[in-house]
């Protein structure tokens, strides 16, 4: 009964008091979602024209910038004249951030966020309200491909999640959010433990978070042999989602994973929908784009620097925002049936390339499933580059470990590298966590 109002009463009137747009935004995606291609790509088009204008207007960076190149936004008529303007970086935020932001707003009404810093670089964020709430609908209608509606309760896993303190939270956790967390900071067997006591007396529908500590998690749930954790939804979000990881958490729990991608600078990037085959990204608040080492567009199926424009975003506008990501841009057309493009995936953090001797970048995440996959004796991997010449191993054993893993290992590096390369295997219990729960796998330095 609760599930029902909350989601059918309390949201709707919740809204309402807090004079939100988000649910009317949500309805507005779920049609927008199955037009045409071609159309959905006129519409992005003229989001974005009005994006650049009002940020001509409105930013003083970009209206500096434009008088630099000499340019207007009328001189912005097609995807090669959006080249002309250069990347932001974000760099470029942290040392400009006050001339991002719009002069029709004063900093101190918007609401600020701080990226983690785990490419080098924290950044104070700034958004309006209505920004926040568009953002929050594109969640919610990428929840809904999952399984996962207003109004269910769901289990996450967060790192130090924000607990309800005032009675406005902790009214609209009770009948709203209906979440149950376990923090992904202090993850063990106790805490895990305790989580399943928890989970059985509250019965989630959705399960919701890392997808590293979703695995972990999943593993924690089949090494008990516990098998009434039955979710109808699971989102993995916030960093890459590996294929055994899906695999296992899938034959845990019964249930099909729905992979998101996001970041805190714009929200939801892309998702599957039902199908997984890929995500659709959310070209209804983005303008996407896969760019080489001379920023110019790779073509489908080619890796690409994701550089992204967003139209929800008034306080702090960004253009051409290199978000330091590398992903595949796909021309398939997904079977079902939505107009919104896909990404084929993620080949991680630009920071989680490693490089050879020769300068080849090496995709991180890549070698370290590869390796997980055909090494035995492998639990977790953590490949750290601290020099050229030079990969540091974090090893934790797994129960099939033998004499053989690690020479197989160190061969399996240099085959990659070379033999010219010095590799360092640490013996570890743990993989150890990023300050915001998360978790690398592949960390470049040099």
């Amino acid at each position: 009964m609760l599930e029902v109002l909350s989601g059918k009463v309390f949201y709707p009137v919740w809204d309402v008091w807090d004079k939100s747009t988000k649910l009317k935004h949500t309805q507005n995606l779920e049609e927008s979602q199955w037009l045409d291609a071609e159309t959905l790509k006129h519409k992005q088009w003229q989001s974005l024209k009005e994006t650049i204008e009002y940020a001509y207007q409105y930013s003083p960076y970009y209206a500096a910038l434009f008088k630099s190149l000499g340019i207007t936004p009328d001189d912005i008529n097609s995807p090669e004249d959006y080249l002309k303007i250069p990347v932001t970086t974000k760099l470029d935020v942290r040392n400009n951030a006050g001339l991002f932001i719009s002069t029709e707003y004063k900093q101190e009404s918007l609401v600020v966020a701080k990226t983690g810093g785990s490419t080098g670089v924290s950044l104070n964020l700034y958004f309006d309200k209505v920004c926040q709430e568009r953002r929050n609908a594109a969640a919610i209608r990428s929840d809904r491909w999952a399984g996962w509606n207003l109004g269910y309760k769901r289990a996450s896993l967060w790192g130090n999640p924000h607990l309800p303190k005032t009675f406005k939270q902790k009214v609209r956790h009770h009948l709203l959010d209906r979440t149950i967390y376990l923090d992904t900071m202090a993850l063990n067997n106790q805490t895990m433990a305790e989580f399943v006591t928890l989970w059985k007396a509250e019965r989630p529908k959705a399960l919701f978070g890392h997808a590293h500590s979703i695995y972990m998690f999943a593993k924690y749930v089949a090494s008990i042999n516990e098998q009434s954790l039955r979710p109808q939804a699971i989102v993995a979000t916030s960093m890459m989602l590996l294929d055994h990881e899906r695999m296992l958490i899938e034959s845990v729990f019964k249930c099909k994973v729905t992979n998101r991608y996001g970041c805190e600078e714009v929200g939801l990037i892309g998702s599957e929908c039902e199908q997984h085959n890929g995500m659709h990204l959310n070209t209804d608040h983005l303008y996407v784009e896969f760019l080489d080492d001379a920023n110019q567009p790779v073509p489908a199926g080619d890796p690409g620097k994701i550089v992204l424009t967003d139209f929800n975003n008034k306080g702090m506008p960004l253009l051409r925002y290199q978000i330091e990501d590398i992903g595949i841009p796909s021309d398939r057309i997904c079977s079902c049936g939505r107009g919104l493009p896909l990404m084929e995936g993620l080949q991680g953090r630009v920071a989680d390339f490693l490089k050879g001797p020769n300068g080849t970048l090496v995709a991180g995440i890549s070698l370290v499933e590869r390796t997980l996959t055909l090494i035995k004796g492998l639990e977790q991997i953590q490949l750290v580059q601290p020099a050229l010449d030079i990969i540091e191993v974090n090893r934790v054993k797994g129960v099939d470990y033998d004499v053989n893993t690690d020479p197989l290992l160190l061969g399996e590096l240099q085959t990659v590298f070379g033999s010219s390369i010095k590799c360092v295997i640490n013996d570890v219990k743990e993989i150890a966590q990023e300050n915001n729960g998360k978790y690398r796998f592949s960390i470049c330095k040099v």
